[in-house]
């Protein structure tokens, strides 16, 4: 058995996952140990700023030493630490990747939503699936969304758009990117025939937590229309004390919803299927199949 660290940091939050993986019969097993969540909301300032402010550069800091601190004491064997939406857009980027190395030893990979696509792809979800069907692999986040097509098992397109929680929260998507995003679903879903969703992100998690967490994992359109009009009702303190959410969940958990009945209408998605991987167990998956080959 070895111990596995994943950091992403997102737009909205940052998660350190540490993870035991075993090799038992040349598979490799996974059993999660900790999950670790930090609200930085880089993207509240990037979006709007272009840039991360000194203050959330020594909040990025505190948390990477925090980060390095926990696996330490875990005994991770190796770790992978990725920034996605808001490190990328952000001018200040890079300079903040050296930062982070030079105070804290934590080496912070930049990666393309793409890449970021591909890593979601590693959590191996498929394997649950129906290979004969097709899927649309929709992950929302704070700064951008990634969209994956898969038809009968074989991943077949990718795209990410900054179409995200934290940006419309700001009014920061126009039409044109609407637009753009529901050509491109409906173009690369045009003849693929009956497509199923999959999503991914706290959010998604939390709304079919809402919906009372069905036995086969999935929520339907019309149910998520009807928490979408439920949780509307709600103030963001009433979200926060009577549906049980966190403050940094409260307020993105609305344009989240937006996010997924759109994609979902635009590929005529009547479900979508919530397995509950995310980035930092594909960060984990990809890490320990390439040290254990390599071995």
């Amino acid at each position: 058995m070895k111990v596995y660290g994943a950091i992403d940091i997102g737009s909205n939050a940052a998660r350190l996952l540490i993870c035991e993986v075993y090799d038992f019969e040349g598979e490799l097993h996974y059993k999660k140990r900790s999950l670790v969540r930090i609200p930085l909301r880089l993207g509240e300032e990037v979006f709007d700023l272009g840039f991360i402010p000194h203050k959330k550069v020594i909040d990025i800091v505190k948390s990477m030493k925090a980060c390095k601190n926990l696996m330490e004491v875990n005994g991770v064997h190796s770790y992978r630490a990725v920034a996605t939406s808001a490190m990328r857009d952000a001018k200040n980027g890079r300079e903040i990747v050296a930062e982070v190395k030079d105070k804290t030893g934590v080496d912070i990979e930049i990666i393309e939503g793409k890449v970021e696509a591909k890593m979601l792809y590693a959590t191996h979800f498929e394997e649950l699936l129906d290979p004969q069907k097709s899927y649309l692999y929709i992950d929302v986040g704070g700064g951008s969304t990634e969209v994956t097509l898969f038809v009968k098992g074989a991943m077949k397109n990718i795209r990410s758009f900054n179409i995200g929680t934290l940006r419309l929260m700001k009014d920061l998507v126009a039409k044109e990117q609407w637009n753009e995003m529901k050509s491109w679903i409906q173009i690369h879903t045009e003849g693929v025939g009956k497509i199923e969703g999959i999503g991914s992100g706290g959010n998604i998690n939390k709304l079919y937590k809402l919906n009372g967490s069905r036995l086969d994992k999935r929520i339907s359109y019309t149910e998520l229309e009807k928490i979408n009009a439920e949780i509307q009702d709600y103030s963001y303190m009433e979200r926060i004390i009577k549906l049980g959410m966190r403050g940094d969940r409260a307020d993105v958990i609305v344009p989240a919803t937006k996010i997924f009945l759109k994609v979902m209408k635009w590929a005529d998605i009547d479900e979508v299927y919530v397995p509950k991987f995310g980035l930092s167990d594909g960060i984990i998956r990809v890490l320990a199949r390439n040290l254990e080959m390599s071995s």
